[in-house]
């Protein structure tokens, strides 16, 4: 019994396989690659702050610990998920008495840096300032809007990617070298791990994990995709609702969507879908694309982009996303005009900073004798009764403002129409000698 409770616990394969070299690195070979950034660092013989930013999986806490031993320092690690001000102080502790009585330097390694609040930042500052630690925060945020200017202006900031697909491959080379020789796989199941993995090494290693122990069950040794399948609990890919990877989609989508290129507008649209975007947070984002990048070039566009959202209002998910898709394939492929959009903001804009003008007395409501005798509504000139039901040379705005031009269609779509009848109109005024 006193042997059970003493037995060591077996590391999960993504903890046995962490590199314990520089060199065992897989991956982000644009800072490791020989006179690449990190590589350059390491050899400097002297650790400096960093912030390691990236998405999970791909070696931040890793590169951390490697520095701590490529540097002979002490290694402290908090997450910000549980530590607060007091853990910062003990760790600053136990600092100072490994530089008192060993001459050790230590490094504090900080993961999810981006979930301490300002004080709590504020309060390493001081340390990092003095050089008493060498601090290294690893981030899957933006650090621009997550970490104190003061912290990152004694930072470097390092930008890891995901595993590339040839990494991965490489990474289940060496688990099954290391952990699993007992394994093989057949390519299809290889390439379907690569695509589940979605560019993160520990997830990788946890699906090999995974596959390890139901491959024992059924007392298997060769691997193909037909048993990954059925032996896998298939999570969402790699998305993050509330960070870069969240906007950054939805960036490419609407860009694909300006760009009229369907196909990619489809791939992002589903990309989020699959990743667990919110499809009524899709469909109001195609609602603003509609208005936004096509306007009245094609009218239709905001009509189809609403019934596509009423749709999955009531039909939901899976059916309701269809929808969805096809509003997306019609704005993708429809003329484009920014030109009520770009209308709209400098009106907006001018309005903002402008005085406030009077409304010119013939414009004006006269429901009373007294507005009448004023000379409210006086002269005005009812359109409808004018030929082609407009009051040629007519002013409507401000006396005191010039024509502001905001509004010029393009030459796509109904707008083409819309700036024959504009440029019409214009010639009605200019033979009353409107200006």
């Amino acid at each position: 019994m006193n042997d059970l409770f003493k037995a060591t616990p077996r590391p999960p394969l993504a903890e046995a396989l962490r590199p314990q070299q520089l060199d065992d690195m897989i991956g982000q070979t644009h800072l490791l690659a020989p006179g690449k950034a990190l590589r350059l660092a390491f050899q400097s013989g002297k650790p400096h702050s960093m912030i390691l930013w990236g998405p999970p999986g791909v070696g931040k806490t890793t590169l951390a610990r490697l520095t701590a031993a490529a540097f002979g320092c002490e290694f402290i690690a908090l997450s910000a998920v549980m530590a607060g001000v007091k853990d910062i102080r003990a760790a600053v502790e136990q600092a100072q008495e490994a530089l008192n009585q060993q001459s050790r330097p230590t490094i504090l390694f900080i993961d999810e840096i981006h979930r301490f609040n300002k004080s709590q930042q504020d309060a390493l500052l001081p340390y990092v300032e003095s050089g008493l630690v060498t601090f290294i925060g690893a981030t899957t945020e933006n650090p621009s809007f997550e970490v104190n200017s003061a912290l990152l202006s004694r930072s470097q900031v390092y930008v890891l990617k995901p595993l590339q697909p040839e990494d991965l491959k490489a990474l289940v080379k060496r688990a099954q070298t290391l952990a699993l020789g007992h394994l093989t796989f057949a390519d299809d199941a290889i390439e379907a791990l690569v695509g589940l993995a979605d560019g993160d090494a520990r997830r990788m290693l946890n699906l090999l994990e995974q596959v390890s122990a139901a491959a024992t069950t059924s007392n298997l040794t060769s691997i193909d995709a037909t048993f990954l399948t059925n032996a896998l609990t298939l999570n969402g890919r790699r998305f993050d609702k509330g960070g870069d990877a969240f906007y950054d989609q939805i960036s490419a989508l609407h860009k694909s969507v300006r760009g009229s290129h369907p196909d990619a507008a489809l791939y992002w649209l589903c990309r989020m879908l699959d990743g667990g975007a919110d499809p009524l947070y899709l469909a109001r984002r195609i609602i603003r694309m509609a208005w936004e990048d096509i306007g009245l070039a094609d009218p239709r566009a905001m009509e189809i982009a609403n019934q596509a959202a009423l749709t999955f209002e009531r039909l939901g998910s899976p059916e309701g996303e269809l929808a969805l898709g096809q509003a997306i394939i019609y704005l993708a492929v429809a003329p484009k005009s920014n030109a009520g959009y770009n209308a709209y903001n400098a009106a907006r804009a001018f309005v903002n900073q402008d005085q406030s003008r009077d409304v010119p007395v013939h414009l004006r409501n006269a429901p009373t004798k007294l507005m009448k005798e004023l000379g409210y509504g006086h002269e005005y000139r009812y359109a409808h009764n004018e030929p082609h039901a407009y009051a040629a040379g007519e002013r409507y705005l401000p006396d005191t403002l010039k024509e502001p031009g905001w509004y010029e269609p393009t030459e796509r779509g109904l707008e083409q129409k819309i700036g024959e009848k504009m440029a019409f109109l214009r010639g009605l005024d200019k033979a009353v000698g409107k200006k």
